[in-house]
């Protein structure tokens, strides 16, 4: 499981221009089922996505490819975490035994 922080980078002012490319983005990521949860980080920060069911090169490819990514809008963070405890209604996210 992941965690994508997407912090406002120094062509911030950019972002009108490119964010019907960047929620094209989002979409398919939603889409294929890699992202679980988008949002923004408080307060006007920048953006968050929960992503799994990827691997960390595959989901890097996929961070290069969003356009805010690509014209510096955003700096992207990638952090893996290994669950090891869920809430049953997460369960989903627990490895395989």
């Amino acid at each position: 499981m992941y965690i994508v922080l997407l912090r406002f980078a120094e062509n911030k002012a950019a972002a009108a221009e490119h964010m019907p490319g960047h929620q094209q983005w989002i979409e398919q990521g939603l889409a294929d089922r890699v992202f679980l949860l988008v949002g923004g980080i408080q307060p006007g920060l920048g953006g968050a996505v929960l992503a799994h069911d990827t691997t960390p090169a595959e989901l890097q490819q996929r961070v290069a490819a969003d356009p805010f990514v690509a014209h510096r809008v955003v700096d992207a963070e990638i952090l893996e975490i290994a669950p090891g405890m869920t809430d049953p209604r997460l369960e989903f996210l627990m490895p395989a035994q």
